[in-house]
């Protein structure tokens, strides 16, 4: 039967059955998802979950009343509380349930973005890239039924997760209404950077550019909101440009909105819908942004083992310099809006910038704190090693004459010499934002910032050490075990002292043990220690390399 003489009920009858063909085995992919990440996902619902019970309880062991709650309000209420961790709502009269909202919340949506985004590119670009899509789309598995699939399982972890954060705020005893806007949030955040994967991973051809691309857009609405919370309390019309602006514009415990929601849903069904639409228009692991042609013939650097590393690396390494220099420029910037600001400040800021003056304190901080995410940069670098090992260039770059311990060597090699390069120029940045704003003194914190940032140069070796030992003799733990350090080491780095948390937990932070130059003289001690746990996670990293099979699981 021809187009022109099929019936009404027949086209309609043809359309579903063509639906319905692009979505078969999407039940068979999505149980094959559940049991491939039985234990990822499980660590991420979980993970979230218990630190938002964390946050949710851990207030009432820091003031013992809600008096005492409001001397701790100018923590949040001060611009540059407002810039870390959103618009202040409710802290003219704060309560347990508030000072959670306003002060903990925005770190919770954005680890439910992370993993959101995470899921997808793993389990659409990733797979294509493995040629493990291809293979599966040999069986009978409709064009639509992976991305179906996974983000169905982006909503099954998100619900899990809001589950996790109502059940954590009601043991508070928080208002109901409230702790079910905060759950309801995070989902809806979860969703909306779904959505934009979505997207990302039709537009790029690798996973890494997919995961840049969608992170990247969670790190800009991070951005835009810190300009937008930071210029006035309770939001400005910036902050309404960023979806986690929206999210933390429900005021939940306060306001009670609703309505903020619906940006995100609207927009998270929109960008579904793309990603879907441009699927269609794509091959299969091809995107949709042109490839940049290569040269005609390879450099001859491409010859050598450090040639290759370099090619391999620094792309990441760019991408995490050029972002964190621009960061260490802010941070240098707003010293002296520190300085103005420092009698009005309050005490809880002494327990973060310790020092005989705010401003030595600030700068050990800023030191510390950007030393955590140069070390996020190394564990990412490692990461890619071992993306080198499923695509099978390793194995292929290892056919040529070049020893196994050669190989490896000089992408550490590459990698170490491009975070301590980043250390620096984040110490030069920091100095010079902080050098042209300051009225007096700012040669002097010039130098002293560029000394606090190479300062921190044995934690992050030391990481990279603990990393590569994984690398070399447990590769699947890797890069679990490594974002979980610098994780961890943020966190503590910012609330342990806050929360007032047992010293063991201080203990476990790597960036804990160096002296907060300049408050403190360089100790050796700790430097010395760091940097032979560094290095012997080196040698055992390139020992076990040498023993175990490539692209072991």
């Amino acid at each position: 039967m021809s187009a022109s003489t099929m019936t009404p009920s027949n086209r309609q009858s043809s359309s579903r059955a063509e639906r319905q063909a692009t979505l078969a085995g999407t039940g068979t992919v999505l149980r094959f998802m559940l049991r491939r990440d039985r234990i990822r996902s499980t660590a991420w619902v979980i993970g979230i979950g218990l630190l938002g019970f964390y946050f949710a309880n851990a207030i009432q062991l820091v003031a013992e009343d809600e008096a005492e709650l409001a001397e701790l309000a100018s923590l949040f209420t001060d611009p540059v509380g407002r810039l870390m961790t959103g618009p202040a709502f409710g802290m003219a009269t704060p309560t347990y349930e508030r000072f959670f909202s306003a002060g903990y919340v925005l770190f919770l949506y954005i680890l439910i973005a992370l993993m959101s985004v995470f899921t997808v590119v793993r389990h659409t670009r990733a797979e294509e890239q493995t040629g493990r899509a291809e293979l599966m789309r040999s069986n009978v598995v409709g064009r639509h039924a992976t991305l179906s699939a996974t983000l169905i399982l982006v909503v099954i972890t998100n619900l899990g997760v809001g589950l996790l954060v109502l059940a954590g705020a009601l043991a508070g005893d928080f208002a109901f209404e409230g702790s079910l806007l905060v759950a309801a949030a995070g989902v809806s955040t979860g969703l909306f950077f779904a959505g934009a994967a979505a997207v990302a991973v039709q537009l790029s051809e690798s996973s890494r550019g997919s995961s840049a691309m969608a992170g990247g857009l969670v790190a800009l609405a991070y951005v835009i909101r810190m300009g937008g919370d930071m210029a006035e309390q309770g939001g400005s019309a910036l902050s309404w440009f960023s979806p986690l602006g929206w999210a933390q514009q429900t005021a939940p415990y306060v306001e009670d909105r609703w309505w903020p929601l619906a940006l995100l849903l609207v927009f998270a069904v929109a960008l579904t819908g793309i990603g879907f639409w441009l699927s269609t228009k794509r091959d299969l692991e091809a995107s949709l942004m042109p490839t940049r042609m290569g040269r005609e013939s390879a450099r001859p650097s491409l010859g050598t083992p450090l040639g290759i590393a370099v090619k391999t690396l620094k792309g990441g390494l760019r991408g995490w310099g050029i972002a964190l220099v621009i960061c260490g420029l802010m941070f240098g910037a707003y010293a002296q809006a520190l300085v103005d600001a420092a009698d009005d400040l309050p005490e809880e800021f002494a327990m973060i910038f310790s020092g005989e003056t705010m401003m030595l304190g600030y700068l050990a901080y800023m030191g510390l704190f950007m030393a955590i995410f140069v070390a996020a940069a190394g564990v990412g670098a490692l990461t890619q090693l071992r993306g080198e090992e499923h695509r099978g260039r390793a194995e292929f770059g290892l056919s040529a004459p070049l020893s196994r311990t050669t190989w490896l060597r000089a992408h550490l090699a590459v990698l170490l010499g491009g975070l301590l390069t980043i250390l620096l120029l984040v110490g030069l940045a920091m100095g010079a934002g902080a050098a042209a704003v300051l009225e007096t003194d700012g040669g002097d914190y010039f130098f002293d910032l560029v000394v606090a940032s190479l300062h921190q140069t044995p934690a992050v070796l030391a990481v990279v050490g603990i990393v590569t030992a994984l690398f070399g003799w447990w590769p699947r733990t890797a890069s679990p075990v490594g974002w979980t350090i610098v994780g961890y080491a943020a966190f503590m780095t910012n609330f342990g002292q806050i929360l007032e948390v047992p010293d063991f937990f201080h203990e476990l932070n790597i960036f804990g043990h160096l002296s907060q130059y300049p408050v403190e003289e360089v100790a050796w001690g700790p430097v010395v220690i760091l940097t032979a746990l560094g290095v012997g996670g080196i040698v055992l990293g390139l020992l076990g390399w040498n023993r175990r099979e490539i692209n072991r699981v």
